[in-house]
């Protein structure tokens, strides 16, 4: 009968080189490769604007999706939600990209609050923003992120690279430079949320009548101490 063992080396040597890892121990997943295009954010189509006040975040958005800027494919997209209990965030850019970012950083956002019993300030969630939009696989996208917490009010602008930048007012999308204009005229420090509401929707109405990406109407989020509130209106509604 022959040695099943005759002629194997089973030095330990050898052995060590076969179970290079335990068994025992999960393995770690990845996201997947994808190619990144930051150039094609600013030509998906939209005008978005975040204004940090005296009392808290004004973010506002026109409502209109378009392909290439040329096509409208929707005339009613929210394109800015609740992601923190006194945060929110909008997006421009690809739609899939955009409301896979918003899933994963509100699941995150609920994580951080369970496991610690406190609310993730704002410096916390812009860089965790950030670092998704550097590392994750979410294609073409800029967000403005606004939120209150015991520091005060903030509103980032967190390009597609993952660079994060706060400032007192932010606008992306294809309207930015006509948007900007008019914002520019109508932005004071320690403005009310009321007055930045106004200052916002005169934006996104500047953006839409020249930016063929951006139209359709308004959503406003008023951000405060005490939630976030989101409404929509007609560009004919909003009172500037």
């Amino acid at each position: 009968m022959q040695d099943p063992t005759h002629g194997a080396d089973l030095s330990t040597e050898n052995l060590e080189g076969r179970f290079q890892t335990d068994p025992y121990e999960p393995e770690l997943g990845s996201l997947p490769q994808s190619q990144r295009d930051e150039e094609s954010v600013n030509k998906t189509g939209t005008t978005t604007i975040g204004i940090s006040t005296a009392e808290g975040v004004v973010i506002a958005t026109d409502k209109r999706a378009s392909l290439g800027g040329r096509f409208v494919s929707n005339k009613n997209v929210q394109k800015v939600e609740q992601i923190h209990p006194t945060a929110a965030l909008t997006l421009v850019g690809s739609v899939g990209g955009a409301q896979s970012f918003i899933r994963t950083l509100r699941a995150e956002v609920n994580l951080y609050e369970a496991r610690r019993g406190e609310q993730m300030s704002m410096q916390a969630l812009s860089t965790l923003a950030g670092n998704f939009a550097r590392g994750g696989p979410f294609l073409a996208i800029n967000p403005i992120l606004g939120g209150v917490d015991d520091e005060g009010s903030h509103v980032y602008s967190i390009d597609p690279a993952g660079g994060v930048m706060e400032d007192d007012y932010t606008i992306t999308g294809s309207g930015l430079t006509v948007a900007y204009g008019t914002l520019e005229d109508r932005y004071e420090e320690d403005m009310t949320n009321d007055e930045a509401q106004r200052a916002a929707a005169a934006g996104i109405k500047a953006a839409a009548e020249r930016d063929t990406g951006s139209g359709n109407g308004i959503y406003i989020a008023d951000v405060t101490e005490d939630g976030v509130d989101i409404s929509d209106y007609d560009l004919d509604e909003v009172d500037v």
